[in-house]
C-alpha cells in the first residue's frame, strides 16, 4: 500500500508589506497626447524580475529623517499629510522623497531647486555634473541623499508631484509592498536615461499602446502598472491630465484598482475620454 503523502505545511502569516513609492514620468506627445516612461526590471531581480513597471522602490529610513525633510521644497509635510494616507512610523511626505530619489537613481532625472525654491538648470554643466555625482554616490551607498544635497547646494523640489494611487501587494505574495504612485512632469532640460543596475529597458510609450501590448502578452506587468496605463488612456492630452490632478488627491485604490485592471470604464471627467 502506497503511503499517503505528508500533509502540506500550514501557510504562515502573510508577509508584512514594505512601504514603497513609484513615479509615472509623463510628457506631451504621441498619438494620445500623453506619453509615460516605463522600465523593464532586470530578470534576476527577486520581485517581478523581467516585468515592466515605473521607476520606484522601497522607502528608506532616511527618506523621512528631519535632515532630509529640511532639504525639501515645494510641499510642506502638513500638506502631504492631508492627501497621503498615513503609515505608522513613516511621515507621509517620505513617500514623495522616495519617489524623487528613485527617479534620480533609476533614470538620472533630478527634481531639484535651490534653497529658495527656484528651479536649477541642468543646462549648466556644473549643475548637471553635481546631479550625476549624486546619482553615482547614491547607487554606491556612499552617503544619504540629504548629505549629498547639502554638498551640491541643492534641494528636492517635490512641488510637481501629484499623488495618483495606492496599491498593496496581495497577501499571497512572499514579497509585499504598500506602494504610493505619483505623477511627475519631466523637468526642463532633462530626459530619462537607461541605467542597467536594476533595469534592462527604458522607454517612452503611449498608454494605449502599453495596454494593447499588455493584453497581447507582450509586456508582463503587475496590476498597478496596467491599471495606471488604463487610467492614462482616458485623457486627451497633458493639460487635461494636470487639470484633473490640481487637487493632488489620489484617483484610485482598493477594489477600484482591480475593476479598472479588469476593463471597467473610468468615471468621466472634464477633458477625458472613456478608457477603451
Amino acid at each position: 500500500m502506497t503511503p499517503a503523502p505528508p500533509p502540506a505545511p500550514a501557510p504562515g502569516p502573510p508577509a508584512i508589506p514594505r512601504a514603497a513609492a513609484s513615479v509615472l514620468l509623463v510628457r506631451a506627445g504621441g498619438r494620445s497626447g500623453v506619453q509615460v516612461y516605463m522600465v523593464r526590471r532586470a530578470k534576476d531581480m527577486r520581485f517581478l524580475g523581467g516585468w515592466y513597471a515605473f521607476p520606484g522602490g522601497k522607502v528608506d529610513p532616511g527618506d523621512g529623517a528631519p535632515e532630509m525633510l529640511g532639504r525639501c521644497r515645494g510641499l510642506a509635510p502638513e500638506d502631504a499629510a492631508r492627501v497621503l494616507p498615513a503609515l505608522e512610523g513613516i511621515p507621509p511626505i517620505a513617500f514623495c522623497v522616495t519617489a524623487a530619489r528613485e527617479l534620480l537613481e533609476e533614470t538620472g532625472v533630478l527634481m531639484a531647486c535651490d534653497d529658495s525654491g527656484r528651479p536649477v538648470s541642468m543646462a549648466d554643466p556644473a549643475v548637471a555634473a553635481r546631479a550625476e555625482e549624486m546619482r553615482r554616490a547614491l547607487m554606491a551607498g556612499d552617503a544619504p541623499l540629504a548629505e549629498l544635497l547639502v554638498r551640491a547646494g541643492l534641494c528636492l523640489d517635490l512641488g510637481p508631484l501629484r499623488y495618483l494611487s495606492h496599491f498593496i501587494t496581495p497577501p499571497s505574495s512572499p514579497i509585499r509592498f504598500t506602494a504610493r504612485f505619483f505623477l511627475a512632469p519631466v523637468p526642463d532640460e532633462q530626459a530619462p536615461r537607461l541605467f542597467t543596475e536594476e533595469t534592462s529597458e527604458g522607454f517612452w510609450i503611449d498608454p494605449p499602446e502599453g495596454v494593447e501590448r499588455y493584453e497581447a502578452g507582450e509586456m508582463p506587468m503587475a496590476e498597478p502598472a496596467s491599471a495606471a496605463l488604463r487610467y492614462l488612456v482616458g485623457f486627451t492630452g497633458i493639460d487635461a491630465l494636470w487639470t484633473a490632478h490640481d487637487d493632488r488627491r489620489h484617483k484610485f485604490h482598493g477594489i477600484d484598482d482591480r475593476l479598472i485592471a479588469a476593463g471597467a470604464k473610468l468615471k468621466p471627467r472634464p477633458g477625458a475620454r472613456p478608457a477603451s
